[in-house]
C-alpha cells in the first residue's frame, strides 16, 4: 500500500515565526527545513535555511528543500501561497488574530503533524499561564486618569485608561 497516505509531514517550511516557535515548543524542530528570515525565536531556529521575508519568498530555494508542507500566515502572504500552490506545494495558511485563535493554531498544527496530544498539553500549559497572569493582574486597580489636552478646559477632561 502507499505509505505516504498515512504519514505526517516530515519536511516543513515555516514562513512565519509563530509556526516555527510552535514546532519547537512541540519538540518537532527536526521537521523544519526552512524558515523566514525574520525568525528570531528560538535562537537556534536562525541556523535553519532562510527562504522568505514576510511578503516575498525564494521559490527556487523552497522547492530545493522539497517540503511536504509550508505553513504561512494571513492574506499578507497570499501571493506567496498562490505561487507555491501553482508550483505544487501543499500550504496551510493561518490567520490567528486573538489568543484563542493562536491556541487553535497550535492545536491544528499538532493534528496536522500527528502530535495532537503534545499540542493539547502545550495549549493547556499556556492556558494555565494566561489564567495566572489574568489573576495577578486582578490585583491592580483599574483607574481612569484625566489630563488636560490643548484646547480643552478643566470642565471637559479627556480620559485615558
Amino acid at each position: 500500500m502507499i505509505d505516504h497516505l498515512t504519514s505526517y509531514p516530515r519536511r516543513i517550511i515555516c514562513l512565519t515565526e509563530e509556526t516555527t516557535e510552535t514546532l519547537y515548543l512541540l519538540g518537532e524542530q527536526e521537521r523544519i527545513v526552512g524558515v523566514s528570515g525574520y525568525t528570531v525565536r528560538p535562537p537556534e531556529a536562525r541556523l535553519k535555511p532562510k527562504v522568505s521575508a514576510f511578503i516575498n519568498a525564494k521559490f527556487d530555494k523552497i522547492l530545493e528543500l522539497a517540503p511536504d508542507l509550508v505553513l504561512a500566515f494571513s492574506d499578507l502572504q497570499a501571493d506567496i501561497v498562490a505561487e507555491l500552490i501553482r508550483r505544487g506545494v501543499t500550504v496551510m495558511t493561518f490567520n490567528q488574530r486573538s489568543v484563542t485563535e493562536i491556541l487553535e493554531m497550535i492545536l491544528t498544527i499538532g493534528r496536522i503533524i500527528g502530535c495532537e496530544e503534545k499540542a493539547r498539553k502545550l495549549v493547556l500549559s499556556l492556558q494555565v499561564e494566561l489564567d495566572a497572569i489574568r489573576e495577578s493582574a486582578g490585583c491592580f486597580a483599574h483607574r481612569r486618569e484625566s489630563f488636560s489636552k490643548s484646547g480643552t478646559t478643566r470642565s471637559s477632561p479627556v480620559f485615558a485608561g
